[in-house]
């Protein structure tokens, strides 16, 4: 960071310069930001894509920098007129802010049943000298307003820009994990779309939007999504990494050897060092020394011979008990067989305000467009297509769908 008259510039790769205003230079500046520096942006792809260790401080950053192009553009068309002088520094400070309870590695423990990290960030933001900083900004009621943002269920009509179809964290993580990757699939018309964000009245209620002109930019961003899901963030090995991570953890804290209170204010590297301290499974330095687990079986979502029961993915404890079941029948131990089907809600959703050339405002939902365009319907079909249900297991072996399915559909013990 480099000091200019009154404010900070930040060097960033992707986006170069950031200059920060006083307030955000101030929030950077306390603990609970800081922390971002030692959670990593992808959890474990690193393991997969060497260059993938950047952090969710940069990303956070990069997510101002993308609400004050967004804020100026909106103001330059006239969009910010009547609204009251604090709300676009309350949208930076939310960009700002958006993943200040994120756990490390990522999602991996929110997909075992933690807290969701919005919902951790009013922890954070109440706490001192993060609440310091926030209340020297003179907004009202800071902590309540950002956390509605964070959590997305604010009602503010810039609300979009944090939590939405079209949110900023979106274009940043796209542009900002597929550059530290070093793959080509995060391409996305950044300007395009931002030049064509509108604050759009739909009967009295006013919301973020975009202009009809800007819709072929939402496509390059729904297919950078998938892309970046089905060839990094749910690429095989970084998933069996990820099964192992949460196979660890769990055993950890069920044994009280981790206390699962802390895990929200830990950082990536600190609570390896707890986990290596204290394993008593081997998973913990196989991750460290890069041993994953091996794919034993895979199959895509469209394939697969019967329904997956919903709870997997969502009950942890029946999931390690399932796994353990499957492992007893293939000859492994307790935490050789790992079971992975990943799962984000309304991953490629799209719920987003278009206006047209002649001035009419219609709604791009889950009904599409019959007989134009059905974007939201070939979001959720990308979606599907990104899912593999896979097993992963400590050594070569074959697996057969009918002993994973006999396993799951099985009733097992508590």
């Amino acid at each position: 960071m480099r000091r200019g008259p009154g404010r900070e510039i930040v060097r960033d790769l992707l986006w170069k310069n950031i200059p920060l205003e006083p307030a955000a230079a101030r929030v950077v500046d306390t603990p609970a930001f800081q922390r971002l520096r030692y959670v990593r942006q992808l959890g474990h792809a690193f393991l997969v894509y060497p260059g993938a260790t950047h952090s969710r401080f940069e990303h956070a950053l990069g997510v101002y920098h993308l609400a004050r192009r967004a804020l100026d553009g909106l103001e330059e068309r006239g969009d910010l007129d009547g609204f009251a002088p604090d709300d676009a520094l309350l949208i930076r400070l939310g960009a700002l802010l958006h993943d200040v309870g994120h756990y490390p590695f990522s999602h991996a423990l929110e997909e075992d049943g933690a807290a969701s990290h919005e919902t951790l960030a009013a922890t954070h933001l109440r706490r001192p000298p993060l609440a310091a900083a926030l209340a020297e900004t003179g907004l009202d009621a800071p902590v309540e307003r950002l956390d509605a943002l964070i959590r997305g269920t604010s009602t503010h009509p810039l609300a979009g820009l944090i939590s939405g179809s079209l949110d900023l964290d979106k274009i940043d993580y796209l542009k900002r994990d597929a550059l530290m990757s070093g793959v080509p699939y995060g391409e996305i018309d950044v300007d395009r779309l931002l030049a064509c964000l509108v604050v759009v009245d739909e009967g009295g209620r006013r919301s973020v939007g975009i202009l009809e002109k800007g819709l072929t930019a939402l496509e390059s961003l729904l297919f950078a999504k998938y892309q970046m899901y089905r060839n990094v963030y749910w690429h095989h090995a970084v998933r069996s990494a990820t099964a192992m991570f949460k196979r660890l953890v769990r055993e950890a804290t069920a044994t009280r050897a981790l206390d699962a209170e802390q895990l929200a204010d830990a950082t990536d590297d600190a609570l390896v060092h707890d986990l290596v301290a204290s394993d008593r499974t081997g998973l913990a330095l196989a991750l460290r020394e890069r041993r994953l687990h091996k794919r034993a079986l895979e199959i895509a979502a469209a394939d697969l011979p019967e329904p997956v029961p919903p709870w997997v993915g969502a009950d942890a404890a029946r999931m390690a008990r399932a796994e353990d079941a499957l492992a007893a029948r293939l000859g492994f131990g307790p935490g050789e067989v790992l079971v992975d089907f990943p799962h984000k809600a309304a991953m490629l959703g799209v719920d987003l305000a278009i206006v047209w050339r002649e001035g009419w405002v219609d709604r791009l939902g889950h009904g599409g467009w019959p007989g134009r365009m059905d974007l939201p319907r070939l979001a959720d079909d990308l979606a599907e297509s990104a899912r593999r249900l896979r097993v992963f297991t400590a050594r070569p072996v074959t697996v057969r769908a009918a002993d994973l399915f006999d396993v799951l559909s099985g009733d097992m013990p508590s």
